[in-house]
């Protein structure tokens, strides 16, 4: 069992930044890839970003490119997600999520077995 708890979310202006962290319970954090989702008020919940366990390999979907980093601490348990130039549309729930690969980095929610219970993100414009 993996859990998961999300935190720095919060409100910021249009161009801002904020870091939301990922704390991980476990002994064998290093074997789970780690992903970062968001759901808009209405929509489905799309892929943001992916670091394999090994931190070797990560992905992005293509509208925050650029703009959000994903990074991971093994020994501490914690995978953060750098989101810089943030816009509006930027605004959802973050969700960190766990899957068991060391080295893929999974984008769909699917491949994800644990979930944290996300972090509010709003920008205005």
């Amino acid at each position: 069992q993996v859990q998961l708890v999300e935190s720095g979310g919060g409100l910021v202006q249009a161009g801002g930044s904020l870091r939301l962290s990922c704390a991980a319970s476990g002994r064998t954090f290093s074997r789970y890839a780690m992903g970062w989702f968001r759901q808009a008020p209405g929509k489905e919940r799309e892929f943001v970003a992916a670091i394999s366990g090994n931190g070797a390999n990560t992905y992005y979907t293509d509208s925050v490119k650029g703009r959000f980093t994903i990074s991971r601490d093994n020994a501490k348990n914690m995978v953060y997600l750098q989101m810089n130039s943030l816009k509006p549309e930027d605004t959802a729930v973050y969700f960190c999520a766990a899957a068991s690969w060391v080295v893929r980095a999974p984008i769909t929610s699917g491949e994800y077995d644990y979930w944290g219970q996300g972090t509010q993100v709003t920008v205005s414009s």
